[in-house]
């Protein structure tokens, strides 16, 4: 008889997980095609308050997190001003630094991580440049450490890297060869999480024609 509640007990308690489960992802998925689809901050600011509310009631998932951090840095990637940009920015790394707490060793974080660093340092470059880039180097070397396949740790490192070249005034083509394995990693990705992160690939290619030669002119 304790045999069969027992077994009913798991049985409930299995269910109640899977029905969890569910919810969340489902609630996951909706919002994290809104965040990819928005255009606007207003919509940038809709989808990172519905990622915080679903943070604040899961509590040992990272991913509310992550695309709250997500959704910040597309609105100050849209900032001009520079007071209205850092404070998007430092909600971006409260929110990213959460979820590395949450899965401290998640490669994706790290990307997200490095994002934030490297756009920090264009809120004034001439003292920021040396701190941040060395940040955001480490960030993206740390990402590829845990999983050398993620594209966008490659496609935002090639990013930093031409900039950093381009600054020097020296040679981009080791930031040309990182964006084509960013590209490569990029077409044969394979992921069967749906909620897992898929964005970037618009860098890398906007990255590409960066990189064509430019061409002579007629003589």
């Amino acid at each position: 008889m304790k045999k069969t509640n027992l077994l009913i007990l798991l049985i409930f308690v299995t269910s109640l997980t899977r029905a969890t489960d569910n919810k969340f992802s489902q609630a996951m998925i909706k919002n994290i095609e809104l965040v990819y689809q928005a255009t606007t901050s207003e919509e940038f600011q809709h989808a990172v308050n519905v990622f915080d509310r679903i943070a604040s009631a899961e509590k040992t998932r990272w991913e509310p997190y992550y695309y709250s951090s997500y959704g910040n840095m597309m609105m100050a990637l849209r900032e001009n001003d520079a007071s209205k940009k850092g404070k998007y920015l430092d909600l971006a790394l409260e929110a990213v630094q959460k979820a590395k707490a949450l899965k401290p060793d998640e490669s994706e974080i790290f990307v997200m991580e490095g994002f934030v660093y490297m756009i920090s340092l264009t809120v004034d470059p001439a003292t920021r440049a040396q701190q941040f880039s060395g940040m955001a180097f480490d960030s993206y070397h740390k990402a590829l450490t845990l999983n050398p396949e993620n594209p966008r740790a490659l496609a935002l490192m090639a990013q930093l890297e031409f900039g950093t070249a381009q600054f020097f005034k020296t040679s981009t083509t080791e930031a040309c060869n990182t964006n084509s394995q960013a590209l490569e990693k990029f077409s044969s990705q394979k992921n069967d999480n749906p909620i897992a992160p898929v964005w970037g690939k618009n860098v890398a290619e906007e990255m590409k024609t960066r990189c064509l030669p430019s061409p002579q002119k007629e003589k």
